[in-house]
């Protein structure tokens, strides 16, 4: 009877675990070794690397030790195969190794074990024999005579470094191979990376434009680094099925300023996300923030607005007092190619700076955008204004139909203590079956619970807008 694939295949693994004594040497394969490397990094706690080496290999059954990868890496996504003879190798195990040298685990490894102290009496070191007996917050020895040393003075000489300590984290594989030498290409997931965008845009004198400069922000806690890698950057929301562990370090808010060459990435669209490359090599290192100019626009056209908030009024309540409510600065921006931008927008901060009266840069605000498509509006939110004041007062309030109607009336004073007049966008919200029956200004009906009423108030002035609302719940 035929034997199946599949039996085949586990007779010639068992064949080969059962004969371990008869492999060849190990083979260990080097950073050192790269032919190229690039790095794709997603936003969240996610990097792609894709490693390429030249690796000379005995034929046979060996260990293959692939040195230098991260220390974060995810086991399960590993995939390798051979660039010019994909049926030259077979693999038929794989493992990662991340027991990594350190004081810690050395003295784990000689617990029970015998080693040398070295400690100085005056002037001279005296090297005796002890037992390690402890290594729970410290170290305990047992000596010759029979006394036993806490945390004794001196040094530790281990007679040698015990099996199954590496120094860098590795890939190890069990493979048959049918040819020495062989490029070898290893991909893999890895934790510790990510990305975001951050902006600056200084603001014209009269706020209407500004110039912008956008960064990437790359973040590298991996545990490897990569030289001369060819880099991705991909902008979008990736579903994860496991919940990732947010290890991100961010920069300061930084005053930066790009040039008009400074836009760097190649942007294209990629399946439903946004695929940023960069035209050059970049070196990562491990532990690294690093900054990369991605674009750069000047005299964009800004719109600069005033916004009351919206507010949850109790419709079928009577208020009492007079309410002050603050009222939002925020500046607007189409971005699209007829204003000087038209590139998608990944996520990030948006930090905005201003000259004073003396030509020095100052702060003004900053707010987090969402990944924004070409020919939408950017908004920021800077903060609240000094001088302009909104304050809310009930004036009415009635029931009607047996409770189940009501009627509610509002009057919403703003005043301008600016030198320039201004619109003031005063936004409320409503719930159940409403109608506007009065109002001083026209209003925007921007949602089905949603109104918009857009007031001028004069330099110097104050306006009030009254309005009545009738809502059935």
């Amino acid at each position: 009877m035929k034997r199946s694939l599949f039996v085949e295949s586990l007779l010639v693994v068992s064949s080969l675990l059962l004969a371990g004594d008869a492999l060849a040497a190990d083979t260990r394969s080097k950073p050192a070794e790269r032919k190229s490397v690039s790095l794709t990094i997603y936003n969240e706690n996610l990097g792609l690397v894709r490693e390429v080496r030249a690796t000379t290999l005995a034929t046979g059954v060996q260990n293959l030790w692939f040195e230098g990868v991260t220390a974060l890496i995810d086991p399960t996504s590993v995939h390798i195969r051979s660039v010019d003879s994909p049926d030259a190798i077979t693999v038929l195990e794989q493992n990662f190794e991340y027991d990594l040298i350190s004081p810690d685990r050395l003295m784990e490894k000689y617990l029970g074990q015998e080693v040398e102290l070295v400690m100085t009496r005056g002037e001279r070191e005296e090297t005796v024999k002890a037992r390690l007996i402890g290594t729970q917050g410290g170290t305990v020895y047992e000596l010759a005579d029979g006394k036993i040393a806490v945390n004794p003075p001196g040094r530790v000489i281990l007679p040698a470094l015990p099996s199954g300590l590496i120094s860098k984290p590795s890939l190890v594989w069990l493979v048959d191979s049918k040819k020495a030498k062989q490029t070898l290409e290893a991909s893999y997931l890895t934790a510790g990376m990510g990305w975001k965008a951050d902006y600056v845009a200084v603001l014209a004198a009269d706020d209407s434009k500004l110039d912008l400069s956008g960064w990437v922000t790359i973040n590298n806690h991996s545990g490897s680094g990569f030289e001369n890698a060819s880099l991705k950057l991909v902008a979008g929301d990736v579903n994860r099925v496991r919940p990732e562990m947010d290890r991100m370090v961010t920069l300061g808010a930084v005053e930066m300023k790009a040039g008009r060459a400074a836009n760097q990435f190649q942007e294209e669209s990629f399946f439903e996300y946004h695929l940023y490359t960069l035209e050059r090599p970049a070196t990562v290192k491990d532990n690294q923030t690093k900054q990369i100019a991605l674009l750069s626009a000047e005299d964009v056209k800004a719109k600069k607005s005033f916004v009351v908030e919206p507010q949850n009024n109790w419709w079928f309540s009577r208020m009492d007092g007079m309410e002050k409510q603050k009222v939002g600065v925020k500046i607007a921006v189409d971005n699209t190619k007829a204003n000087g931008m038209g590139m998608p927008l990944p996520k990030g901060t948006v930090r905005v700076y201003k000259k004073d009266s003396k030509g020095a840069l100052q702060f003004v605000g900053e707010d987090s955008i969402d990944h924004t498509p070409e020919d939408e509006t950017v908004r920021v939110k800077m903060g609240e204004a000094f001088d302009v004041v909104a304050e809310r007062v009930q004036t009415n309030f009635e029931v009607l139909s047996s409770g189940h109607l009501y009627r509610s009336s509002y009057k919403v004073t703003l005043r301008n203590h600016k030198s320039e007049a201004i619109t003031v966008s005063v936004v409320e919200l409503l719930s159940g079956e409403w109608k506007i029956t009065q109002s001083s200004h026209p209003h925007d009906k921007e949602a089905s619970h949603r109104v918009r009423f857009d007031v001028p108030v004069a330099a110097k002035g104050s306006t009030d807008l009254t309005y009545t609302a009738e809502i059935r719940y």
